[in-house]
């Protein structure tokens, strides 16, 4: 999508749809929502007047002036009440902005920034929030629809207009990080939502390959072989009952700059999850095509890095496979080995993300970072924890969750911090091996993080649950129905914002 900034007044623009925005119970109007008043002879306090719009958050409602302002429609937003205004309303708000110009076909919109900043909020950031609001709703998954003429095309050009020039150059640089922002959650989207059939470990590999060469960072993809080699024998296990190859995606990003901090991210790439031996029930088994999102949040979070050029040299490990059941599959009650050397008793086939991710989490260590970040769709349970408003948070360190959760807040993909007491650790000792890969039916999320913990060390580390979070089962607001692209945004702002610790 094209997108401008310039200084221009709103009122002038020739557009097919002008958008303004207004607050809930305000006393008066902005100047360019006041000048069309004006000049449509009131029609907009009409509006309030009769009751038929609030200007509550996301509320919308459309003019039509015909010749006597130029342009075809006016499309007017609610931001709800001013002291309530955050982040996460304008980009719901514009998220509805999105969605209306979605249903009425519309290929370009001018849309008005502030003039100042307002609630607390600069200009950058609410610029970016409005933004992400449009290209997030604007993002459909139609490559399989042959007869999709309605979804098809979507806007195509968005102009925004400030009519003084001072802080067109801050518009600018939140329009540049929305792009980024909004590009890297709907590449997370494309392949979560892509089927098994087709987004397949190599496929998932090809993806970040493509990516590398594109924005200037290393992909390397290691064969069965390879992971052999590196005795990654726990990775391996849950690869054993597919035909489809394993492969590890390991990506590199070191910037201009010297002495930077180093930082591993993990992340799970399982294409589809049957449930190995421990087989999923058909209903349970409907999303599983999903549940590589936290592998391809890694891909997105390095390649947007690298766009933004963030002074971090940063390191993405995915192991990818699928989990399915067959002959040579992992069974129940199988001891197995891991690249950390620790041996895994494997009490249920279907807890294989802790699995995988251990090897992953362990082979990270060997680049020496300074902390380790890793986001997986891995336990069910996190969903019964915390609904489906926000992800699980555990680690080991007290300053970068503080910090994920700050995150969280800008960018609306919020977080809760979770237990992870060395107490969990005694439901997870086995009689036979090193330790088990579940520990009862209760904590399951909590034991999962637990499991994971054994593999990191005492390096800095968090870990983040997204298995409540990553698919909407209706559109809502910037939110198509499907997979959310959860933690894209999450770990590209905790990147952004990275300070030494």
């Amino acid at each position: 999508m094209l997108i401008e900034v310039k200084q221009a007044k709103a009122e002038e623009a020739k557009d097919e749809a002008v958008v303004l925005n207004c607050f809930e119970k305000a006393k008066r109007f902005d100047r360019p929502l006041k000048a069309i008043d004006e000049k449509l002879s009131g029609a907009v306090s009409h509006l309030f007047e009769t009751g038929d719009f609030s200007a509550k958050l996301g509320q919308t409602a459309i003019l039509y002036p015909q010749d006597r302002l130029g342009m075809h429609r006016i499309l007017i937003v609610g931001l709800g009440k001013r002291g309530e205004l955050t982040l996460e309303r304008i980009r719901r708000a514009y998220g509805f902005v999105g969605r209306e110009a979605r249903r009425l076909k519309l290929k370009s919109i001018c849309m008005q920034a502030f003039e100042f900043n307002v609630g607390g909020i600069k200009l950058p950031e609410f610029s970016q929030a409005m933004v992400e609001g449009v290209l997030l709703s604007n993002y459909r998954l139609d490559r399989y629809k042959t007869d999709n003429e309605d979804e098809r095309g979507g806007l195509q050009k968005l102009t925004i207009v400030k009519e003084k020039r001072k802080g067109i150059g801050e518009i600018k640089r939140g329009v540049e990080n929305a792009e980024i922002f909004s590009w890297a959650t709907n590449f997370v989207r494309e392949l979560a939502n892509q089927p098994g059939n087709y987004l397949t470990p190599t496929r998932l590999a090809g993806e970040a390959e493509k990516l590398s060469r594109e924005n200037n960072f290393t992909c390397k993809i290691l064969s069965s072989a390879e992971i052999k080699k590196l005795k990654m024998n726990s990775f391996l296990a849950v690869a054993s009952g597919t035909k489809e190859p394993p492969k590890l995606i390991v990506l590199e990003y070191i910037p201009s700059r010297k002495e930077v901090n180093t930082l591993a991210l993990v992340g799970k790439g399982i294409t589809f999850d049957a449930g190995g031996l421990s087989l999923k029930s058909t209903e349970g088994m409907q999303e599983m095509k999903s549940d590589m999102t936290g592998g391809a949040v890694v891909v997105a979070a390095i390649a947007a890095s690298a766009k933004m050029k963030l002074p971090l040299h940063l390191i993405g490990i995915v192991p990818a496979t699928e989990n399915l059941p067959s002959g040579s599959a992992l069974k129940v009650g199988d001891i197995i080995s891991s690249h950390s050397g620790k041996t895994i008793e494997v009490l249920n086939t279907d807890a294989e993300g802790r699995l995988i991710l251990a090897d992953g989490l362990s082979y990270a260590k060997t680049f020496k970072p300074d902390a380790i970040l890793d986001i997986a769709t891995l336990t069910s349970s996190i969903k019964i924890a915390l609904g489906t408003l926000c992800a699980g948070i555990f680690g080991n360190h007290r300053g970068l969750k503080k910090r994920m959760f700050q995150a969280g807040e800008t960018t609306g993909e919020r977080v809760w911090e979770m237990p992870v007491w060395r107490e969990y650790q005694e439901f997870l000792k086995s009689d036979l091996a090193d330790i088990k890969n579940v520990g009862g039916k209760f904590g399951g999320a909590i034991l999962a993080a637990a499991f994971l913990q054994n593999f990191v060390g005492e390096i800095p580390w968090i870990h983040v649950d997204i298995a409540g979070v990553d698919i909407k089962e209706k559109e809502e607001s910037y939110h198509s129905k499907g997979a959310t692209g959860f933690g894209a945004r999450l770990f590209l702002q905790f990147l952004k914002d990275w300070r030494k610790i």
